[in-house]
């Protein structure tokens, strides 16, 4: 979760073992230090923005990677506005992917996110 942690688990260990972000917000930077991953939730939203900023920074182009990272912002942090996973199913749902059923004790998302979402989803040209 933070920056400083990862960088430092990157420095001590990043030859012998993969070093992964834990989040979405942190992926661009903590592949600017040698992570060489991200557990991601925005992924299961827009996969092909996802792995185009790690072949982006792959391929070593940095530019591109930040503005995949930039783009992307937004999403990441509605997707945890609420607890998981409803935003997400919520997103998944806009997009025709799934359902917007959570099973107990989880709920849905909330009505303002939905459209929260759905504005941020136009914006990425998914809806």
């Amino acid at each position: 979760g933070t920056l400083v942690r990862g960088s430092g688990l990157v420095a001590k260990g990043g030859a012998k073992m993969t070093i992964l972000s834990g989040d979405d917000s942190t992926a661009f930077p903590m592949y600017a230090v040698g992570a060489r991953g991200v557990i991601s939730v925005v992924s299961n939203v827009c996969p092909k923005q996802m792995s185009d900023m790690w072949d982006a920074v792959k391929a070593g182009d940095w530019a591109r990677a930040k503005q995949r990272h930039h783009e992307l912002r937004v999403l990441s942090s509605m997707l945890f506005n609420e607890p998981s996973p409803a935003p997400t199913k919520a997103a998944l749902g806009l997009m025709q992917r799934c359902t917007l059923d959570v099973r107990l004790p989880l709920v849905p998302a909330t009505a303002k996110l939905v459209e929260d979402l759905r504005g941020e989803l136009r914006t990425l040209g998914l809806l």
